[in-house]
């Protein structure tokens, strides 16, 4: 599933957050968006899934296999909405309810697009739960969050996501809250699943570490404007602006490497 994001521009009240940003995520690409807190990475997501907070203006264009995206009413949003494009977010503690177990979630994407009866729910969710590799799928979609541990929500938050086996998958800074053990873990995952899928991938962090681990492609933005982009290997190797050579240095110094093991 192709990705073609075109001078997205966002903006709240007079001041504009996103300015101009383009960018296209080939079919089965991989494809990464970096940058510090506040430089419209997040933005740049949320816009993509037609979630921008209240007030926010957003103009350019957001094409996702020729269906435009940005403007289209809610109504034709939903069904997009976890059937074509798949999404984790940063903490899987608040992402998922507390007050529902692990199965009910995990079958309510199939169930919300028709594509699972009640019966077949808990199937499905054992399923999934076997996908994301937790242990004990048939007990633990009877169980509640609290009572897994924070990467084990995470897999929960990504067989959330591949439900519907979207061909579109974004992944917002879904790393951050977990420690490096659990980090390396979950990328590997991720790698996996959407070699196994075949589905296109954004990976927003601003750990440059991290998405070499997963991305191919990456872009680079500061204060809501790109200001690089190119293959994963040539930035780490010859940034060639001052914000991203921080990245870079920072990723070298992290114990994190892009070689780890998952």
């Amino acid at each position: 599933m192709t990705l073609e994001v075109t001078d997205l521009t966002i903006r709240f009240g007079g001041r504009t957050v996103v300015d101009g940003v383009s960018f296209t995520v080939a079919d089965g690409g991989r494809f990464g968006i970096i940058g510090e807190s506040g430089s419209g990475k997040s933005l740049t997501t949320l816009a993509i899934l037609g979630l921008l907070p209240e007030g926010a203006e957003a103009s350019g264009s957001i094409v996702l296999d020729g269906t435009q995206l940005l403007g289209l009413p809610e109504r034709d949003l939903a069904p997009i909405r976890g059937r074509r494009i798949g999404v984790v977010f940063q903490d899987p503690q608040t992402a998922l309810n507390p007050l529902r177990t692990i199965g009910r979630q995990l079958a309510e994407p199939l169930r919300l697009h028709g594509l699972a009866t009640r019966r077949q729910a808990r199937a499905e969710a054992v399923r999934l739960a076997g996908l994301v590799r937790l242990p004990e799928p048939e007990r633990i979609v009877d169980l509640f969050p609290h009572q897994l541990s924070g990467g084990q929500r995470q897999r929960v938050a990504i067989g959330i996501a591949l439900a519907c086996s979207p061909g579109l998958l974004l992944a917002d800074e879904p790393t951050t809250a977990l420690d490096v053990t659990i980090q390396a873990e979950i990328l590997g995952r991720f790698d996996r699943l959407v070699a196994d899928t075949g589905a296109s991938l954004v990976f927003v962090t601003h750990d440059l570490a991290v998405l070499a681990r997963i991305s191919t492609e990456v872009l680079v933005l500061a204060d809501g404007r790109a200001i690089e982009a190119g293959p994963v290997a040539r930035i780490l190797a010859a940034p060639q602006h001052p914000v991203t050579a921080g990245l870079v240095a920072a990723a070298r110094a992290t114990s994190f490497t892009p070689e780890g093991s998952a």
